[in-house]
C-alpha cells in the first residue's frame, strides 16, 4: 500500500478519536469508582489527565520511530515473527473482551432503566449491526463518527444544571482527607475510565501531520479530562458520600434532577443520547481487533469484522453467572493498563538492538 494512501486523518479527527474512545460508559460509573476517596475525588480527573499526558509520550515516540507500521507491525518487527505474532493475539482477544464489557454494561443500563422485563439479545444484536456497519468503513468512517458523537452528546451538560443548583458547595471540603489505601484503589479503579487513548498506537500510520500528533492527542485528552471534572464535581456536590459509593450510574441520576414539565424522566434521554458515546468507544477498539487479524493473518479483508462481531455476541451472551462475567471484564479492564507501560519496553527492545547494529 502507498504511504500516502493510507494517511488521510486529519487534526480533528485524531482530537475526536481520542476524545470520544475515553468516555464510553467510563464516565457513568467514574464518581462510583472514585468513591474511596469520598469527596476529595473532585481533583482526581487533574491527577489521571497529567499520567495520561505523560504515558502517551513513550507511544508517540515508538510510533514516530516506525511512521508507516502500526502497534501490531511493529511488535513483529520487534519481538520476531512468533513472538509478535503471540502479543498480537492476546491484544486481539483483550481487545473483544473488552469492547464486550462496555457492551454488557450498557445493555444492562438498559435493562435496568427502560426494559426490565426484556432480555439485552435484540438490543445487542442490533448495536452490533450498527457497529459493523461504521467499521466496515475504516477508521476514517470511525473518526467521523466521534465528531459526530461528540457534537450530539455535548448539549446533555445542560441538563446538570439542576444538580448544581440544587448542590452543596461544603461538599468540597476538607481536601486530601483519605489514607494511602483508599488513593490506591481510587487510582486503579478510576483511572480505567479513561482509557481509550492508548489505540493512537494502532491508527498512527494513517495521520496526516504526524509531528504534531502528541499535540492533537493531548488536546482530544484533555476535552475528555475536562469532562470527567465537571462530572465528579457536581456529583460532589450533589450526592452524599453513601450515594457516591452505591448508586450505579450515578451520572444518569445527575440528570433526575432536571424539572422540565412536558418531559417526565430526562435520565432516559441521557441513557439514549448515550448509545452514540459507547458506539464510538467500542467501534474504534473492534477497528484496532479487526487490524490485528490483518497481522495475524497476513491478509486484509473486511470480512473479519463479521467474525469479531460474532465473537462479542457470543461473549456478551455466554451461558455463565453474572459474578464470573463481572470478573472476566473487570479482569480484561485492568489487563488494559498493559497497553500503557508496552511502549516503554519496545523502546528499550528498539534501543538495544540499534546499539547492537551500530556496534
Amino acid at each position: 500500500m502507498s504511504t500516502n494512501k493510507q494517511k488521510f486523518l486529519n487534526r480533528y479527527h485524531v482530537i475526536f478519536l481520542v476524545q470520544s474512545t475515553m468516555i464510553g460508559t467510563g464516565i457513568l460509573t467514574l464518581p462510583q469508582k472514585l468513591s474511596a476517596v469520598g469527596y476529595s475525588q473532585t481533583l482526581f480527573p487533574i491527577l489521571f489527565g497529567v499520567i495520561a499526558s505523560l504515558t502517551l509520550l513513550p507511544m508517540i515516540w515508538m510510533n514516530s520511530k516506525y511512521p508507516n507500521e502500526n502497534l501490531f507491525q511493529i511488535n513483529e518487527i520487534l519481538l520476531g515473527k512468533w513472538l509478535g505474532k503471540g502479543v498480537n493475539l492476546f491484544i486481539v482477544l483483550q481487545f473483544l473482551v473488552f469492547s464486550s464489557g462496555i457492551i454488557s454494561s450498557y445493555m444492562h443500563l438498559i435493562q435496568s432503566t427502560a426494559l426490565p422485563e426484556q432480555t439485552i439479545t435484540a438490543p445487542a444484536f442490533f448495536f452490533l449491526l450498527l457497529l459493523v456497519y461504521i467499521v466496515r468503513g475504516g477508521i476514517r468512517s470511525v473518526a467521523r463518527f466521534c465528531i459526530m458523537t461528540f457534537f450530539i452528546t455535548i448539549p446533555m451538560l445542560y441538563f446538570l444544571r439542576w444538580a448544581i443548583e440544587k448542590g452543596e458547595m461544603s461538599h468540597f471540603l476538607p481536601l486530601f482527607n483519605f489514607n494511602g489505601k483508599e488513593f490506591y484503589d481510587a487510582m486503579k479503579k478510576g483511572y480505567l475510565s479513561i482509557l481509550g487513548y492508548e489505540l493512537i498506537m494502532f491508527y498512527f500510520p494513517n495521520i496526516i501531520d504526524q509531528k504534531k500528533a502528541y499535540k492533537h492527542a493531548l488536546l482530544g485528552i484533555w476535552i475528555s479530562i475536562v469532562l470527567c471534572l465537571i462530572t465528579t464535581a457536581v456529583s460532589v456536590m450533589y450526592f452524599s458520600e453513601w450515594q457516591l459509593k452505591y448508586v450505579e450510574f450515578s451520572v444518569l441520576n445527575l440528570f433526575k434532577a432536571g424539572e422540565f414539565s412536558f418531559i417526565e424522566r430526562i435520565d432516559i434521554i441521557g441513557m439514549t443520547l448515550w448509545v452514540f458515546l459507547i458506539l464510538s468507544t467500542v467501534t474504534a477498539y473492534l477497528w484496532c481487533a479487526k487490524r490485528g487479524m490483518d497481522s495475524l493473518l497476513s491478509k486484509e479483508r473486511k470480512n473479519y469484522i463479521y467474525i469479531l462481531a460474532l465473537i462479542v455476541f457470543l461473549i456478551i451472551k455466554m451461558p455463565f453467572s453474572q459474578e464470573f462475567q463481572e470478573k472476566l471484564f473487570s479482569g480484561s479492564s485492568y489487563v488494559g493498563y498493559v497497553l500503557l507501560v508496552w511502549p516503554i519496553f519496545l523502546a528499550l527492545v528498539h534501543l538495544l538492538r540499534k546499539k547492537q547494529v551500530q556496534t
